[in-house]
């Protein structure tokens, strides 16, 4: 049977020993394969195979992060034999189609150019998620997009409509539509009937970190793929923007929160021809993520018993990793994040004299973790300062080095409180959050990205802060040293009944309003079945 649906996405977090993911973005990529395999939902992925996935992030002896690239190796693929090619710099590049099994009706498909048979900066081309320059980066594009399109072709498969999940994957369409015209339709006939094929994902709530390129740059690597300069202009502009092309050859796009919507409609109501925005709000993988013994727990003291070992395995991984035994008594706030500024890692320690009682008189432990992109030196300080309060706070902070998804099932599921303090509102949804809520950690955030769909002050968890004017880093600082000295630790220590109330709350609250099943459910209410009726 065809699949119904093509996900395209740049990176994949489907399980612990597949290194082929960044963070966020692809963490859901998974979450939603796993999904709908779940559901039964007819879908194939589509995705590139890192030869040395994103980066093995370590922290050196001077605070600072320092990167590795491993050759990993993934015999659990199967190698399809089918091969394909695209044209990159005016010669052609040899891909395998590589298989995941472990899905059934989900399948992933995953694109590698580590070929004898191609040169050497060929190779390259799927070696490093994320890396490399611009060149690069449009050649992986060349491959996931137009290569991704050839290689469902030559798998015999027809699906009825291409979801892109961000804007890595638009020049699947431009493959598309050059077929079209190839049978005799015009231009602009090929791209309306591509558009009723499309579905765009955009992620990004910040206007600079829409990726673009040079349409003179699209042209010398081959990323036009046989349409000309005006042909591609109309699609993405010049330069080309790869989220206005998402939104122009898509029937419907859609943000991934209610508030990111908003955001977003307001970001790009400039792009003439551009498809609606709707929002569907992000989930995540309940069986990947909710602790079992959480999500079987029926008494309050199950729910505490449950939260206590998964705490336990949390603070051992912490003393393998670090040296330091952290009192298991001891209130335990954690923060992951890739290392941005707006997401403002360090907000807690803005006010030593705040901060610094809670922190020394052991009444609050913290435990970070984060990566930075490899070419980020802004965000390796923003690392690198973490590091730095960890040893300024021996015992009582510490950062975990080189974040993935087993650290990260850990943090959500063994900490007490999970801490999120986005400047509002350039966080599209925080699924980090939605983990940790469902397994009774309580969510403290600004009220941006999902939160504010979920938040019920002091009954679920706590929102904080959210200053417009002035000095907004100072205003939610103060906010949240207010919910924490007055709301989170007397709790904590002092009423542990309303604790464990909230955390069945919390749990109550989100593990299916926030998971995977409902978002898939949602794009087949709202998105697919709508195309299916053009």
């Amino acid at each position: 049977m065809d699949p119904r649906i093509a996900y395209f996405s740049m990176e994949y977090g489907l399980s612990e020993e597949m290194h082929a993911y960044a963070g966020g973005l692809g963490i859901l990529a998974g979450d939603y394969l796993k999904g709908a395999a779940d559901l039964g939902l007819p879908l194939v992925g589509i995705g590139i195979l890192w030869r040395h996935g994103y980066t093995t992030q370590l922290i050196g002896d001077s605070g600072w992060p320092t990167d590795k690239y491993p050759d990993f190796r993934y015999d659990f693929l199967e190698d399809t034999g089918v091969r394909i090619s695209v044209t990159v710099r005016d010669h052609p590049v040899a891909i395998r189609i590589w298989k995941t099994t472990h899905f059934g009706n989900a399948p992933l498909f995953m694109l590698d150019t580590n070929l004898p048979e191609n040169a050497q900066p060929d190779r390259d081309i799927t070696a490093h998620l994320y890396g490399g320059g611009r060149d690069e980066r449009i050649a992986q594009e060349i491959v996931l997009g137009i290569g991704g399109a050839r290689a469902l072709t030559a798998l015999g498969m027809r699906p009825e409509i291409y979801h892109f999940n961000e804007g890595h994957a638009v020049l699947a369409a431009t493959e598309l539509i050059q077929r079209r015209m190839e049978d005799g339709r015009s231009f602009q006939d090929a791209w309306n009937e591509v558009r009723n094929m499309v579905v765009f994902t955009t992620h990004t709530p910040v206007a600079a970190g829409n990726e673009w390129h040079p349409l003179d740059a699209m042209f010398a690597m081959g990323a036009n793929n046989g349409l000309t300069w005006e042909q591609m202009s109309a699609l993405g502009d010049d330069p080309f923007n790869m989220t206005v092309a998402g939104l122009r050859l898509s029937r419907i796009a859609n943000a991934v929160s209610e508030l990111h919507g908003h955001t977003a409609r307001e970001m790009w109501a400039h792009v003439h021809g551009a498809a609606p925005i709707i929002h569907v709000t992000n989930g995540v993988h309940p069986g990947t993520w909710q602790n079992p013994a959480i999500a079987a727990a029926n008494t309050d003291q199950e729910i505490w018993n449950a939260h206590k070992e998964a705490k336990r395995a949390l603070l051992n991984e912490i003393y393998a990793r670090t040296g330091t035994w952290m009192d298991p008594n001891t209130l335990l706030i954690g923060y992951a994040r890739r290392a941005a500024a707006y997401k403002r890692s360090a907000l807690i320690f803005r006010d030593p004299g705040r901060i610094d009682p809670l922190l020394r008189e052991g009444g609050l432990n913290l435990v970070f973790a984060g990566k930075a992109h490899p070419r980020d030196e802004g965000g390796k300080g923003i690392i690198s300062h973490l590091v730095h309060k960890s040893r300024e706070y021996p015992g009582h902070v510490v950062f975990l080095q080189n974040y993935d998804m087993r650290v990260g099932r850990l943090l959500t599921q063994g900490c007490d409180v999970w801490l999120n303090n986005p400047r509002i509102p350039l966080e599209a949804s925080g699924t980090s959050g939605m983990k940790a809520a469902m397994n009774g950690t309580l969510h403290l955030s600004t009220p941006d990205g999902w939160w504010p769909e979920a938040v019920q002050q002091g009954v679920n968890g706590w929102a904080f802060g959210g200053g417009e004017h002035g000095d907004v880093d100072e205003y939610d600082a103060n906010q949240l040293y207010d919910v924490l000295t007055h709301e989170v630790v007397p709790t904590y220590y002092g009423n542990r009944d309303r604790w464990i109330s909230m955390m069945r709350a919390s749990i109550a609250s989100t593990s299916e309003a926030f998971s995977v099943h409902r978002m898939i459910r949602e794009y087949e209410a709202l998105i697919y079945n709508q195309l299916a009726r053009v």
